[in-house]
């Protein structure tokens, strides 16, 4: 039983020692991403920022893979635990090997990947693979491993200078239609301002014209009305065209009695009855010529003989200009 016991021993130690644990993830960001861009020949400069390791004593191993699709991905180059960096594959060759730098930014938490002069081809997605590596028993272990990728895409100076075209080309159509939408307002705007001095013009002119006419019917009213109370003829300085038109009929007044004999006394004098007032047309009363009819009546000897009626006729002739 003492050897059985001592037989089982190691083998009870060695199950209960702490065994490595490969399922831990350590935490792996890529900086700038998760897209970038940049022009032909421009380089690209990647980082890889690596934390929460296992142990602090364990050693890393960073890989960078190209992936111009998800099914298809290409190693690229690699920093053992040591700090070798090995190529892979096509980048192998001394063209790759002159543009493909892999660094250690800082001591096993940022490594700074290059890639120089970049081309078309290297469009796509760079990803960022990192494994902890300790010793156990003697051997090395991985204890965990992480990852993260980013996209770089790849401009052609062709392209971008079509693109620059392109937006100079709307910019200035732009421009163009802001252009023509205010040479348009402002033509608006003139022809408006054009109608309307046109209009107070033509206003202007015809108030003109009235006021003239006006002024031409008042002073031809003053005329015949001179040329009838004083028998002479004013011409005014500026004699406008006149127009003939056949005169109308007058009417005849009614026929005049024989004269009566008069009496030498003095009837009873009749109140007339009052006439109704005719409003006449108010006129100016600038250079206005009147007419005055004086009636007196006769001295009558008898006494019973009738009234005499004396009718007078004034007949005034308007002359319209």
């Amino acid at each position: 039983l003492g050897l059985l016991a001592a037989a089982l021993l190691p083998l009870l130690l060695l199950a209960g020692a702490p065994g490595p644990d490969v399922c831990g993830a350590l935490n792996v960001t890529v900086s700038p991403g998760p897209r970038v861009q940049y022009m032909v020949g421009e380089n690209a400069t990647l980082f890889c920022h690596i934390s929460q390791k296992r142990r602090t004593e364990s050693l890393l191993a960073v890989r960078w893979a190209f992936a111009q699709s998800p099914t298809q991905e290409y190693l690229m180059i690699k920093m053992t635990k040591y700090g070798v960096v090995q190529y892979y594959g096509n980048y192998t060759r001394r063209s790759y090997k002159q543009r493909l730098l892999l660094l250690e930014e800082r001591h096993r938490t940022v490594y700074k990947f290059l890639i120089l002069n970049l081309q078309q081809t290297d469009q796509g997605h760079y990803i960022c693979k990192v494994q902890e590596i300790g010793k156990h028993r003697n051997k090395w272990t991985a204890w965990s491993n992480g990852s993260a990728s980013t996209e770089i895409q790849v401009i052609s100076s062709k392209v971008s200078g079509d693109s620059a075209a392109e937006t100079n080309h709307k910019a200035w159509k732009f421009f163009e239609d802001m252009y023509v939408y205010a040479v348009f307002v402002c033509s608006v705007g003139i022809v408006s301002v054009l109608l309307f001095t046109l209009v107070i013009l033509c206003q202007t002119l015809i108030n003109k014209k009235r006021s003239r006419v006006k002024h031409y019917l008042v002073k031809s009213s003053q005329n015949s009305l001179g040329e009838t109370s004083n028998g002479m003829t004013n011409v005014s300085p500026v004699e406008p065209i006149k127009v003939k038109r056949k005169k109308e009929k007058a009417e005849q007044p009614p026929a005049i009695p024989a004269k009566a004999p008069i009496s030498n006394a003095f009837p009873k004098p009749k109140l007339l009855k009052p006439q109704r007032k005719v409003l006449l047309p108010r006129i100016v009363e600038e250079n206005l010529t009147y007419a005055e009819l004086e009636l007196i009546k006769p001295y009558q000897k008898e006494k019973g003989l009738p009234t005499v009626t004396v009718y007078a006729q004034i007949l005034f002739e308007e002359n319209k200009m």
